[in-house]
């Protein structure tokens, strides 16, 4: 028997999430940047702080450009285009003098940058794919867990050898030399005469990005990302600070956010495995669910080592259904658009996550208390179930002829 060749979809999976890892780090490493621009460049904390939520906005808007952008070019040629853009915002950013200049070039150049990541390859990664779809999808997904672990340290290690302007030097160098050299192995899909892993595909109509904005399933989803986003983007943004208010130490806090992510990832690969085995809906349906109820659970937990457990937990329920809607997306909306149509979804997302993360701490400075973050993002997790529920089934599939076994 020859050799079995390794099938180049789980090449595209790879590449993808090293982009998004490297991407998404990047991203995330403002918060490692916080403390020392502030004591070095006098601007407050809550002024760099909107530079996230300005980053959560521009990276929605640039995952609907760049995503309908890689329904017409293909994705190699965005995911290129953004990293040279990322590269070159950090390295921009790392120069500043002024509050306004951060705001362009790290605020809006590294977000929109970014926002040519995930959406698009997640996109790709689903035409490579019939069976395994979610696995792959996951594994895509996983980059934003592991970027925050690795690049995060990675920051704070070059701002204590050197300062906060030499990291993002080197952070902006490392996506030029990372991401656009692996965006090139990117492939748009199977080649001609070639099926997706699995052999199956959909039958039906294909829409039109037009008829996507126009469709209410396209809402459905949207606005379910939208509350599942704006659910837990405040108890994650808020963890730490609500934890000691309760009398656990900072570090123990720190640690306990670092273990939620690192179960998110976890999250991401079970939910991608268990939708490919159950169904998508239902398993959406159960994550959701285990997510508001662990988000009101924070109400009550005082003890550190519960404290620690319901972290666990809480990432693998709010990691889990992340990869859930660009496979729903894809399965209704089809392979022709599914750029602009996830592109489109994860734009409504985004703005749940940054009006999540600020609500929490209007809501903390009017009362006084996390208790009407915690009971909000509870009541929202929960409308989040109640819109899953409104899902329609996906159009029906026929199959083609299997693949050679290539797995």
């Amino acid at each position: 028997m020859g050799q079995r060749r390794l099938f180049y979809g789980w090449v595209v999976v790879g590449a993808s999430a090293l982009i998004v890892c490297v991407g998404m780090g990047a991203l995330f490493s403002l918060g490692v940047f916080l403390k020392p621009m502030a004591d070095t460049m006098g601007w407050s904390r809550a002024a760099i702080s909107s530079v996230a939520l300005l980053n959560w906005i521009a990276m929605g808007l640039g995952s609907f450009f760049w995503g309908a952008l890689s329904d017409r070019i293909g994705t190699r040629g965005v995911a290129v285009s953004g990293g040279l853009l990322l590269g070159l915002g950090l390295v921009l950013s790392s120069q500043v003098q002024a509050l306004w200049q951060l705001y362009v070039t790290f605020g809006f150049m590294v977000g929109f940058a970014v926002g040519a990541f995930y959406a698009p390859l997640t996109s790709t990664a689903t035409k490579w794919f019939t069976a395994r779809r979610g696995l792959a999808v996951a594994l895509v997904s996983s980059g934003i867990g592991v970027g925050i672990l690795a690049i995060a340290p990675l920051a704070r290690a070059l701002t204590s050898l050197w300062d906060w302007r030499v990291a993002l030097l080197v952070i902006g160098d490392l996506a030029w030399l990372i991401i656009v050299p692996v965006a090139l192995v990117i492939r748009e899909r199977p080649g001609e005469g070639a099926a997706a892993m699995g052999g199956v595909a959909r039958a039906g109509r294909e829409y039109a990005t037009r008829e996507v904005l126009a469709a209410p399933q396209f809402w459905a989803i949207a606005l379910t990302h939208f509350a599942c986003c704006a659910a837990h983007s405040g108890p994650i943004f808020h963890m730490v600070t609500h934890a000691t208010d309760q009398g656990i130490g900072g570090m123990a806090a720190a640690t306990a956010l670092g273990v939620s992510g690192l179960s998110s990832i976890v999250g991401r690969v079970g939910g991608g495995m268990l939708a490919d085995r159950v169904g998508i809906k239902p398993t959406l349906l159960a994550g959701l669910a285990l997510q508001a109820v662990m988000i009101v659970l924070y109400l009550f937990v005082r003890d550190v080592g519960l404290f620690y457990g319901l972290a666990i937990v809480f990432g693998v329920a709010y990691g889990g259904v992340m990869p859930l809607y660009a496979l729903v997306t894809r399965e209704y909306f089809g392979e022709k658009v599914m750029g602009a149509a996830y592109g489109g979804v994860f734009l409504v997302s985004t703005l749940g996550m940054g009006i999540g993360s600020y609500a929490g701490g209007w809501l903390y400075d009017r009362f006084g208390s996390y208790s009407w973050l915690y009971g909000g993002s509870f009541a929202i997790g929960a409308l989040a179930v109640m819109l899953a529920m409104t899902f329609r089934s996906a159009r029906p599939v026929a199959s083609l002829t299997p693949a050679p076994a290539a797995h």
